[in-house]
C-alpha cells in the first residue's frame, strides 16, 4: 500500500526538518526520510561541533590572560582525546533533540534514502510514498580534487571531528571560511598547521580590511601561510602520517603531516541519490538544482531549499527558506526570501561578524566618491592588564548622500555576537547619523559602532 501525505521531505538537516515541523503546526500531513543523523551538516559536521571545539582552543590564551589579574596558572595540559569525545557527545544529544522535535510534531521518520520513482512518486527504502508537495533539503558534502596523486590519503573536514588521536602536524588546503576555521583553531591546540593557498590572501569575497586582520591574526597564533601554492601530490609515509608535494614559483617543496584535510577545496549538492533523470527538475553546471524566487524546481509541486540549491549556503537561511516554504503553501502566509544584508561570521580567531556590503562592494555599485569608510582599531580593554596586543577592528561602509550604513564589519571577540545586533540596523536601513544619536554602552567594545567618528 502506498503512503500519501500532503508534504513530504527529503533530508533531515536543520532545513528540512525546520519545514516539516512548521507544515505539521498547520495541520498538513508530513513525512521525512533522513537515513543518517538528524540535523545533517550544521549539527553533526559543521557550525556546532566546530564552534565547540574553537571555544577549547581559546582557554591557552585565556590561560595567560588570567595571570595580568592575579591568578596563578598551574602546568595545563591539553587532552585532544577526550575533547573529541565530549564534542561528539553533545552532537549525539543534539540529534535525539531533533528526534524528539520531530515526533512531537506529528512528522513520520523514514530511516531510509528516498529516491524519485516519477515526479509524484518516491521510493523511501523498499516502500512508495506519494505526496501533493516534495521537499528537496539533502545539503551537499565536501568535495577533494581528482587531480591530485594519492588523494585517498587525504581526509575532508566531516573527518577532523573523528580523529581519535591528537594530529602533532596538520597541512590544510583552501583559503576559504572553512579552512581558514581549522587552521586557526587547531594551531591555537598546539597543532603544527601549515595552510596552502593558491592566491595571496585569504578569504576571498569579504571585506579588505578584515580579511588583512584575520590572515595576521592566524600568522601570528602559529599558521604557516604557503601562498600561490597547490599540493601534487600526497603519499603514505609509513604507518602513520603523509608526505606531502607542495608546488609554488619555487619548486616543488615536501612536507610531513599526521594528517592532511582537502575539505577546504569546496562542497558539492548532494543530487547523485535522488534519482532526479525520473523527473524534470534542471540543474545548474554545478550540479545545484535550479529554483525560482519561491523556491520551486521545473516541477511545480516539488521544490528545494539550502545547499542543494547553492544560493546563500547557510544553516539559518536554509531554515528560514524553508519555514517560508511551510508558511506559504499551508499556513496561508505567503512570503519571498529576501537574500540581502545577511549577517555571516568566521569562527577563525580573531573572529570575524559581517553584514552588508564591503568597501569594494559598495564603491563598485556607488562610485568611489560615493562611499564614506568610518574605521576603529584598538585594544580591547579585557587585554590591557595581561598586556596581550590583541586588537579589534570596527568597520562601517556609508553612502555620503543618503547617510545609509550599507555594510558593518568586525573582527574580534564576540564579532559574531555584535554583529548579530547591528545587522538589525542595517536591515532596516539606518543611517550613521542614527548610529551616531545612539547613546554608547560604556564600557564595551560594541560602543565603538556608535561612537566612530
Amino acid at each position: 500500500m502506498t503512503q500519501h501525505f500532503d508534504y513530504f521531505v527529503i533530508g533531515g538537516g536543520s532545513g528540512g526538518i525546520a519545514s516539516a515541523r512548521r507544515a505539521a503546526e498547520y495541520g498538513a500531513k508530513v513525512g521525512i526520510a533522513e537515513v543518517g543523523r538528524l540535523g545533517g551538516t550544521c549539527v553533526n559536521r559543521g557550525c556546532v561541533p566546530k564552534k565547540l571545539m574553537v571555544y577549547a582552543s581559546h582557554f591557552p590564551e585565556q590561560f595567560e590572560a588570567a595571570k595580568g589579574y592575579g591568578w596563578t596558572i598551574g602546568e595545563t595540559q591539553f587532552d585532544w582525546t577526550k575533547m573529541i569525545t565530549a564534542v561528539n557527545n553533545e552532537t549525539q544529544r543534539l540529534n535525539g533533540i531533533y528526534q524528539r522535535m520531530l515526533d512531537n510534531s506529528g512528522v513520520t521518520l523514514y530511516r531510509q534514502y528516498a529516491r524519485f520513482v516519477d515526479e509524484q512518486t518516491l521510493l523511501v527504502g523498499d516502500e512508495k510514498v506519494t505526496a501533493d508537495k516534495i521537499l528537496i533539503a539533502v545539503g551537499g558534502r565536501p568535495v577533494l580534487p581528482t587531480n591530485v596523486p594519492g588523494i585517498e590519503h587525504a581526509i575532508s573536514s566531516d573527518d577532523i571531528f573523528h580523529l581519535s588521536t591528537y594530529p602533532r602536524r596538520m597541512v590544510i588546503l583552501g583559503g576559504g571560511y572553512i579552512g581558514c576555521e581549522f587552521a586557526s583553531l587547531l594551531a591555537r591546540l598546539g597543532v603544527e598547521v601549515t595552510q596552502i593557498i593558491r592566491g595571496e590572501q585569504i578569504l576571498k569575497g569579504f571585506d579588505d580590511d578584515l580579511r588583512n586582520e584575520v590572515q595576521m591574526g592566524m600568522e601570528q597564533s602559529g599558521v604557516k601561510l604557503m601562498r600561490q601554492s597547490q599540493i601534487t601530490a600526497i603519499e603514505k609515509n609509513g604507518e602513520a602520517g603523509v608526505e606531502i608535494t607542495v608546488h609554488d614559483s619555487a619548486g616543488d617543496h615536501h612536507m610531513f603531516a599526521d594528517a592532511v584535510s582537502l575539505a577546504a577545496t569546496g562542497r558539492k549538492p548532494n543530487v547523485e541519490k535522488l534519482g532526479l533523470d525520473c523527473t524534470s527538475i534542471k540543474l545548474n553546471d554545478a550540479d545545484a538544482i535550479l529554483v525560482d524566487e519561491h523556491h520551486r524546481t521545473a516541477v511545480e509541486h516539488i521544490f528545494a531549499i539550502g545547499d542543494v540549491t547553492d544560493r546563500v549556503n547557510l544553516t539559518p537561511v536554509a531554515i528560514k527558506e524553508g519555514r517560508i516554504l511551510a508558511d506559504t503553501y499551508f499556513g496561508n502566509k505567503p512570503a519571498v526570501m529576501d537574500y540581502e544584508n545577511i549577517p555571516t561570521a568566521v569562527f577563525t580567531t580573531p573572529e570575524l561578524g559581517t553584514v552588508g556590503l564591503s568597501e569594494t562592494e559598495a564603491k563598485q555599485i556607488y562610485g568611489e566618491s560615493a562611499i564614506k569608510v568610518y574605521r576603529s582599531r584598538f585594544r580591547p580593554m579585557f587585554y590591557t592588564l595581561p598586556d596581550i596586543q590583541t586588537k579589534t577592528l570596527m568597520k562601517l561602509v556609508v553612502h555620503g548622500e543618503t547617510d545609509q550604513v550599507l555594510g558593518a564589519h568586525m573582527t574580534g571577540d564576540d564579532a559574531a555576537e555584535i554583529i548579530q545586533s547591528i545587522a538589525i540596523a542595517v536591515k532596516m536601513g539606518a543611517t550613521k547619523a542614527q548610529f551616531d544619536a545612539t547613546v554608547a554602552l560604556h564600557p564595551s567594545a560594541a560602543e565603538e559602532f556608535v561612537t566612530m567618528r
